[in-house]
């Protein structure tokens, strides 16, 4: 005796994918919110840095160091210097507003440089809305003094246009879920493909999932970043990658430059490669580097 589902069964669970899906939706939302908002802090204070030091380097001074951010109040943070310098308003003006440019929660900021007695030797504003910018004085260069930057943040609070943007895609986010989940039972049955990311470079194995090469017979364990560069080069051995690719695809599309990151993660794979002759990375003057496989 054969036995058919009744397809008025299926509805409560249907109704209860349709009640669950937003809810994890929800909550979903609210972490990544969260997550990204502290990301876009963190690379809030990257570019603040990357303003001290191309200011450091428009005043001719390119061996003294940019001190570490200050974060004094909740959104307002000082830019110090080890040494004093000599700044022109309007570097300063473009400079601050290209770089924050790429800070999406700074639509709106004062900036003053403060003479070491805390007042205000210069300062602008600029607004979401051009025609609110404040900015004066432009044409008259600054004398050498040590100078503190102070950037205040207008508070962005709850971003209730993003918020609202997403709380009203949920109905679409459930109907996907509910799409993709229907979709996967009928594929329950499948054979399971295994997921193979090892690839041979010669006699050594690189193994991107686990994070690992395999030399000599050895097992060597990579770092998130080594494996990203490793990966890169595994893709086209025996072929140039240029410099700026590589710090573009590794730290530039996270919203971080870090100058000498690269050579030393490159000097860090040569060491885990170096037992095995016919594989190894090369720098190509003036070009970038090259993964050379000769087995």
């Amino acid at each position: 005796m054969s036995h058919h589902a009744n397809p008025g069964s299926r509805k409560p669970r249907y109704l209860v994918g349709w009640i669950i899906l937003p809810i994890i939706a929800i909550i979903g939302i609210a972490f990544s919110l969260t997550g990204q908002d502290g990301l876009e802090i963190a690379r809030r204070e990257v570019l603040l840095r990357r303003i001290g030091d191309e200011i450091l380097a428009q005043s001719g001074d390119r061996t003294s160091r940019v001190l570490p951010v200050t974060k004094v109040a909740a959104n307002e943070y000082k830019i110090s210097f080890e040494k004093g310098l000599a700044f022109r308003p309007d570097s300063l003006v473009n400079t601050t507003r290209r770089l924050l440019a790429k800070d999406p929660l700074a639509t709106d900021y004062v900036v003053n440089v403060l003479n070491p007695n805390a007042s205000v030797a210069y300062g602008f504003a600029v607004a979401a809305d051009k025609k609110d910018d404040i900015i004066a004085c432009i044409g008259r260069v600054q004398p050498k003094a040590p100078y503190v930057i102070d950037v205040k943040f207008k508070p962005t609070g709850m971003n209730l246009a993003k918020h609202g943007y997403l709380l009203g895609s949920l109905p679409l986010l459930a109907f996907a879920g509910f799409v993709f989940f229907r979709s996967v039972s009928r594929r329950r049955e499948a054979p399971r493909q295994q997921d193979t990311e090892i690839i041979a470079l010669g006699p050594v194995l690189f193994d991107a999932k686990s994070r690992q090469l395999t030399v000599q017979g050895n097992t060597i364990d990579l770092t998130a970043t080594e494996t990203r560069i490793m990966g890169i080069f595994a893709q086209a051995p025996n072929e140039t990658i240029a410099r700026s690719r590589l710090q573009k695809e590794i730290w530039e599309d996270e919203g971080v430059i870090v100058g000498r990151s690269l050579d030393m993660f490159i000097s860090k794979l040569r060491k885990k490669l170096e037992a095995e002759p016919d594989i190894n990375i090369v720098v190509v003057r003036s070009k970038g580097y090259k993964l050379e496989v000769s087995a």
